[in-house]
């Protein structure tokens, strides 16, 4: 399954799966965008995030850090 920009949480445990030493809150929502393009899960248009977007997928990958 591909995710899309809505999926945060599946797109949070992704990212903490493949980068678990890097705290997400250590990083700019840009770079956020940018380690969620490069998922080989992921399947959207690029410019269709928004910053709340980001944000939350930044909280929910800092909670699976956390975890």
């Amino acid at each position: 399954m591909k995710w899309t920009w809505r999926d945060i949480d599946e797109i949070a445990v992704d990212l903490a799966e493949r980068h678990p030493t890097l705290d997400p809150l250590s990083l700019s929502l840009q770079d956020v965008k940018t380690l969620v393009l490069g998922l080989t899960t992921f399947n959207d248009e690029p410019d269709a995030v928004t910053q709340s977007i980001l944000e939350s997928i930044q909280a929910a990958w800092y909670d699976e850090f956390e975890d």
